[in-house]
C-alpha cells in the first residue's frame, strides 16, 4: 500500500503520452514505408511524372487491366526487386487511370514520404517497441489486407537478393503465401498482373560484355545503367503487362488441391516466373549464340552424328570429307542474326514505307492474339508473297511492335552481294529451290530448322514458294511445312504456332516485272543492278500496305484431334497431315484478304462484257460487287468504310493517269458523267493482278452464278446447283483454295441469300427452295460469273496443246513455251479474246488438271472433246 501512491503519477505520465501518441498516430499503428500515399507531393510528383514520362506504355497495355472485374483486388507483380518500377506504376497508371499500386509488398518507399508520415512510422515503430518489445510487422497485424481491401491495388517482386533466404531458412511470410491465405477469406477475388520493364528489345548474347558484368544487362540493369538509359535514351524504355492470374480460379484448378499454402505459393511462383520469361523471350527473342556455337551444336548432335557416319559409307568416302561438305552447306544457309543489322534495316525500311507508300493499315487485335500465343511456343509465319517489301514489311511491324524478327526462309537467289549479308544479319537463311539428289544438303538444312526451334526463334515462311504473278494466292508448296513438323515430332519445341498473315498493296512495285513473267518473258535474276535501278521507285508512290493476322494455328491442337498420334503415324498420315496444313493455311490467308478500292474497279473493268462503258455502268458493277464483299463480312480497306464513293473515284482517276483505263478519243472533252471508258488492252493482264487480289471472295459467287445461268431458266431450284458447284471446285482446284469443311451446299446457300438481298433473285412464293431471277439480276449474274472466263480461255487453249501435240516427251518448261504460243495465235486468229488468259501459271495448273484426270497429249480424244465442249458451253453463257 505504501508504494502505490508513488506509482500512480507514472502511471498517470505513461497514460496520457499513450494518448498523445495515439493522437499523433490518429489512433491507428498501420504506418508503414511499405505505403506510398497519393499524391506524394506537388514537387515529389512534378518529378516523378517528368521521369516517367519518356517510358512507353501502349494503350492495349491498358485494356489488358481495364478488363478485370472492378470488384476485384489487383497485385501487380515484377521479377525482381525495385522500388524503380513501383514508382513508375505508382506515378504513370494514375495517367492512364489504371488501379495504382499504393503498397509494396516486403519494401521500403524512403525518399518520396510525406514528412509528416515518416514521423508518424517512426513513432508508430517506436511506441511498439516499447509497448510490445517488437517492431511492427504488416504481416502480423493484418495490414496488408487491410490495405489491399481500402485500397484495392498493390505490388510485390517474386525474386529479389535475400528473399529466398528469408522464407526458406528464416521461415518468414511468404507475400505468396499470404495473399493465397487472404484470397481463401474474402469474397473479392484477387488479380496477379505481371508487370514487366524493358530497357530495350535486344536479346541476351549468350557470353555476357564488359559493359553488362559491370552495370548490368538491358534485361536486370543496374541503377546506373537504369538513369543513363533514362537519361539519354528513354525511348528504349516501355512496359508490358501480361496475361491476368485469378487467385481464386486458379487454386480451384490446382492439381493438389489438398496441399498445404506454402506448397501453392511454391506452384505459384513457378508458374508466375515462367509466363514473366516467356512473355520477355517473346519480346526480346531467345539467348543469341554464336555462329560458331550454333554450327558446333547442330554438326556434333547424335542425329547428325550417325547420319554423317552412314553416308560416308554409303558414298565409300573419308568421314572427314563428308563433314567438310556439311560444315560448307551450314554456312549456305544459315542466317547470321544480328540485332544491331536488324535496328539499322528498320530505319531504312522506314523511310522506304514513307517514301514509297501512303502508311500502313495494321491489324492490331490480330497481331495482339499472335503476340499473345507466342509465349507458348516459336512461331512460323506465313504470309502470302507478293512483293519483295513482304518480308521486310513484316519483321518491321514485328520490330515495331515489341516482337523479336523472325528468321525468314529466302531463295538462295537472293544471297547475292551486297545484300545477302545484309540479309542474313536481318535473320534471311537461305535455301535452294529444290533438294533433289542432295541428300546430305536437305539433312543439314533439316538440323538447322530443328535448331532454331530448339532455340525458341521465330521462323517465316512462303509457303507459296515465290512471288504470285497473279495476284491470287498460289497452291502451297509443302516441303518447308514437311521439315517443320518432322522437327516437332522429334522435339524441337512443346508447341509451334502456324499464323497465316496477309499483306496487301493498293498497287505493288514489281507490277510490269509480273506481267512480263506471266506472258511469257523470261525472269531476271537477282543482282546488285536490280538493286541500283529500284531506286526509280523511290519517287512513285504505292498507296497503302495492309497486313492481317488469322487466328493462330497451334500444332498441339491441331494434333490432339488427329485419328493417330504422331509418333505413330505412317509416312502417308504424315503427308496427308501437310496437305491438309496447307491448305487450311491458304484458306485462311484468303479469308484475311483486304478487299481494295483498285481490286474492285479493275475487275469492274475487265468483267464488263462491253468494250466501252460510261463510269455509271463502272461504278454500277463496283457497287455490286462491293455489296456481295459486304454481305460476306469481307475485310475491306479503310478508305472504302470512310468514303466508298470517293475511294473508287480516286480509284478510276488513278487507273486513267497510269493510262491502265482510258477515255474515248472523242470523248475527252465531255463532262465526266457522259465520257465512255475502255480497258487498255495492253495493260489488260497489269488489270488482271489487282482484280485477282480479291477474287477468293467472288469465287462462291462465280460458281453459283455460272450454275444458274447453265439452267437456262427464269426460275431454278437450289438443290439443282450443288453438282455443278462441286464440278468447279473439282475443275479449278489448282486455282483456287476452298474450306474443305464447308460443302457446297453451304456456299449455295450463302450466296443465293446475298443475292437476294441485293434484289437479283426473288424467292418463289409457294414452291419452297425455289428461285426466280429478276431482269437486273441476270445483268449482275453475268458480271459474278466473268470472273472465271480467263480460266475456262486458259484451259481452253491448253486442250488445243493437248490434241495437236505430237511430241511425246517434252519438259513443263517447254510445253508452257508452247502453249504460249498457241495462246497468242488463238488471240490473233480471235478463237478467244482476254489477253490475260495467255498466262502461264493458268497453262501450268490447266495441264496439271488434265494430267491429273488421265489427258496427258492427243490419244485421249474423247477426254479431250468432252471437256472442249463442256468449256465452250461456259465461255456461250458468259458471252462476248
Amino acid at each position: 500500500m505504501m508504494n502505490n501512491p508513488k506509482k500512480h503519477p507514472v502511471s498517470s505520465i505513461t497514460l496520457k503520452i499513450h494518448k498523445w501518441i495515439d493522437r499523433l498516430l490518429k489512433h491507428s499503428h498501420d504506418h508503414y514505408f511499405c505505403y506510398l500515399p497519393s499524391p506524394t507531393g506537388i514537387v515529389s510528383a512534378f518529378f516523378l511524372n517528368r521521369l516517367f514520362s519518356g517510358i512507353f506504355m501502349g494503350g492495349e497495355q491498358a485494356d489488358i487491366v481495364k478488363n478485370i472485374p472492378d470488384e476485384a483486388i489487383i497485385v501487380y507483380t515484377t521479377k525482381y526487386k525495385s522500388r524503380f518500377e513501383f514508382l513508375f506504376a505508382h506515378t504513370r497508371y494514375r495517367q492512364l487511370r489504371l488501379p495504382v499500386p499504393i503498397v509494396a509488398f516486403d519494401a521500403a518507399i524512403y525518399l518520396w514520404q510525406p514528412l509528416s508520415r515518416i514521423f508518424r512510422i517512426c513513432l508508430a515503430n517506436l511506441d511498439e517497441l516499447v509497448r510490445r518489445h517488437r517492431i511492427q510487422n504488416p504481416y502480423i497485424s493484418g495490414y496488408y489486407q487491410r490495405a489491399l481491401l481500402s485500397s484495392g491495388c498493390g505490388l510485390l517482386s517474386l525474386v529479389e537478393k535475400k528473399g529466398f533466404y528469408r522464407r526458406f531458412i528464416k521461415e518468414k511470410t511468404d507475400p505468396l503465401s499470404y495473399l493465397i491465405q487472404m484470397q481463401k477469406e474474402i469474397d473479392k477475388p484477387i488479380y496477379l498482373v505481371p508487370q514487366l520493364m524493358f530497357f530495350g528489345k535486344k536479346p541476351l548474347p549468350a557470353v555476357p560484355s564488359l559493359v553488362d558484368t559491370f552495370f548490368g544487362t538491358s534485361q536486370r540493369p543496374g541503377k546506373i545503367r537504369k538513369i543513363v538509359t533514362l537519361i539519354r535514351y528513354p525511348g528504349k524504355i516501355f512496359v508490358e503487362l501480361s496475361q491476368p492470374l485469378n487467385l481464386r480460379q486458379w487454386l480451384s484448378q490446382s492439381a493438389q488441391p489438398d496441399k498445404n499454402v506454402d506448397y501453392h505459393a511454391l506452384q505459384l511462383r513457378r508458374h508466375l516466373l515462367l509466363q514473366n520469361n516467356r512473355h520477355r523471350q517473346s519480346i526480346t527473342g531467345p539467348i543469341l549464340k554464336s555462329s560458331e556455337e550454333l554450327k558446333e551444336s547442330i554438326l556434333t548432335s547424335d542425329r547428325m552424328g550417325a547420319f554423317i557416319k552412314k553416308h560416308a559409307a554409303s558414298r565409300q568416302e573419308p568421314i572427314h570429307k563428308i563433314r567438310k561438305q556439311a560444315d560448307g552447306y551450314l554456312d549456305e544457309i544459315a542466317a547470321r542474326y544480328s540485332p544491331t543489322v536488324i535496328r539499322i534495316m528498320s530505319s531504312v525500311v522506314g523511310w522506304i514505307i514513307n517514301s514509297m507508300f501512303d502508311g500502313a493499315v495494321i491489324d492490331r487485335a490480330g497481331l495482339a492474339k499472335v503476340k499473345a500465343i507466342s509465349r507458348k511456343g516459336p512461331l512460323i509465319l506465313i504470309p502470302c508473297h507478293k512483293s519483295h517489301i513482304d518480308y521486310l514489311i513484316l519483321s518491321y511491324v514485328l520490330y515495331h511492335n515489341n516482337m523479336p524478327c523472325p528468321h525468314i526462309a529466302a531463295g538462295k537467289n537472293l544471297s547475292f552481294w551486297p545484300l545477302g549479308p545484309i540479309f542474313r544479319g536481318g535473320g534471311a537463311f537461305f535455301l535452294r529451290r529444290t533438294f533433289k539428289g542432295a541428300v546430305l544438303y536437305a539433312r543439314v538444312f533439316s538440323a538447322y530448322i530443328h535448331k532454331l526451334l530448339e532455340e525458341g526463334f521465330h521462323i517465316e515462311l512462303f509457303i507459296e514458294g515465290g512471288r504470285s504473278r497473279t495476284g491470287k494466292l498460289l497452291i502451297p508448296k509443302l516441303g518447308l511445312i514437311s521439315i517443320l513438323l518432322d522437327a516437332y515430332r522429334n522435339g524441337a519445341c512443346e508447341d509451334m504456332i502456324f499464323v497465316p498473315v496477309y499483306i496487301g498493296y493498293d498497287r505493288i512495285v514489281e507490277e510490269h516485272a509480273y506481267v512480263h513473267e506471266v506472258e511469257g518473258g523470261k525472269k531476271e535474276d537477282e543482282n546488285l543492278s536490280q538493286v541500283i535501278r529500284a531506286r526509280r521507285f523511290l519517287k512513285k508512290r504505292y498507296g497503302k500496305i495492309y497486313i492481317n493476322f488469322n487466328d493462330p494455328i497451334s500444332t498441339r491442337e491441331l494434333l490432339a484431334d488427329a485419328p493417330v498420334a504422331l509418333d505413330r503415324m505412317t509416312q502417308k498420315d504424315m503427308n496427308a497431315l501437310c496437305r491438309n496444313l496447307g491448305w487450311r493455311i491458304i484458306n485462311a490467308i484468303d479469308k484475311q484478304t483486304v478487299v481494295t478500292p483498285h481490286g474492285l474497279v479493275a475487275a469492274a473493268a475487265l468483267n464488263i462484257s462491253k468494250p466501252r462503258f460510261t463510269q455509271e455502268e463502272l461504278l454500277e458493277a463496283v457497287n455490286a460487287y462491293l455489296t456481295f464483299a459486304t454481305a460476306q463480312n469481307a475485310k475491306l480497306a479503310d478508305t472504302i468504310i470512310i468514303n466508298p464513293d470517293g475511294a473508287m473515284e480516286y480509284a478510276i482517276d488513278r487507273y486513267l493517269s497510269r493510262k491502265l483505263l482510258e477515255k474515248a478519243p472523242g470523248d475527252k472533252d465531255l463532262p465526266e458523267d457522259q465520257v465512255d471508258f475502255s480497258v487498255n488492252m495492253a495493260k489488260r493482264s497489269l488489270l488482271e493482278f489487282y482484280k485477282n487480289n480479291c477474287i477468293s471472295y467472288f469465287v462462291p459467287a462465280a460458281f453459283t452464278a455460272l450454275a444458274i445461268l447453265k439452267k437456262d431458266a427464269f426460275q431454278f431450284n437450289a438443290t439443282e446447283l450443288h453438282n455443278e458447284y462441286h464440278f468447279f471446285q473439282d475443275f479449278f482446284k489448282y486455282e483456287f483454295a476452298f474450306d474443305l469443311d464447308r460443302p457446297p451446299v453451304h456456299y449455295v446457300r450463302k450466296t443465293i441469300k446475298s443475292f437476294i438481298d441485293d434484289a437479283m433473285l426473288m424467292p418463289h412464293q409457294t414452291i419452297p427452295d425455289s428461285y426466280q431471277i429478276t431482269s437486273s439480276g441476270y445483268r449482275k449474274l453475268k458480271l459474278f460469273a466473268a470472273f472465271l472466263k480467263p480460266y475456262f480461255q486458259s484451259y481452253k487453249v491448253v486442250l488445243h496443246f493437248l490434241r495437236t501435240n505430237r511430241k511425246e516427251k517434252m519438259e513443263t518448261k517447254d510445253k508452257l513455251k508452247k502453249i504460249q504460243g498457241i495462246g497468242l495465235q488463238m488471240i490473233k486468229n480471235k478463237e478467244i479474246e482476254l489477253i490475260e488468259s495467255v498466262s502461264k501459271v493458268n497453262y501450268a495448273n490447266g495441264l496439271n488438271y488434265f494430267s491429273t484426270n488421265g489427258i496427258r497429249d492427243h490419244e485421249n480424244e474423247a477426254a479431250i472433246s468432252h471437256y472442249e465442249t463442256l468449256i465452250q458451253t461456259y465461255l456461250n453463257l458468259l458471252g462476248p
